[in-house]
């Protein structure tokens, strides 16, 4: 009947999930912009989160908001807003959706064909946000590399 009753997966490791913020906060400091960065785990659970010194407080929930968003469907958070701008009742309806952001900032965490988490900043225009996330995720690319 089942091929199997269980299946394993890779997690994000603690370690992993601080070199990517370390990579993060670098590349803010490169930017001259102060940010919250955040990480979610495959299950969209909160694995490390950093504020940066004088990083706008609204900003950390909007952080985490955007890990969710991209550990939760496996998208970029600047690719939403395209797919359902010319769709009114999508558009006006799921921007209502709990924790859902549809702007740039969080970007899904993949290895191989596994979705393991997303990694969400905030603090500067979308497009730094995306720049920073990317720094993130470009450490965490590294080290699967070494890894593997």
């Amino acid at each position: 009947m089942f091929k199997q009753a269980v299946y394993h997966k890779p997690v994000l490791t603690q370690e992993v999930c601080t070199k990517m913020i370390e990579a993060v906060v670098r590349k803010a400091e490169k930017l001259g912009i102060r940010i919250n960065v955040a990480v979610m785990d495959g299950g969209a659970n909160l694995k490390a989160f950093l504020r940066m010194d004088e990083a706008p407080l609204l900003s950390s929930v909007i952080a985490q908001n955007k890990a969710y968003t991209a550990a939760s469907f496996g998208l970029a958070t600047h690719a939403w807003y395209p797919m359902i701008e010319k769709e009114p009742a999508l558009l006006h309806g799921i921007v209502h959706t709990d924790r859902l952001v549809v702007f740039g900032g969080g970007l899904p965490i993949k290895y191989k064909d596994h979705l393991l988490g997303g990694i969400g900043v905030s603090g500067g225009t979308a497009e730094e946000d995306v720049i920073c996330a990317q720094a993130g995720i470009d450490a965490f690319t590294l080290l699967a590399q070494v890894d593997a």
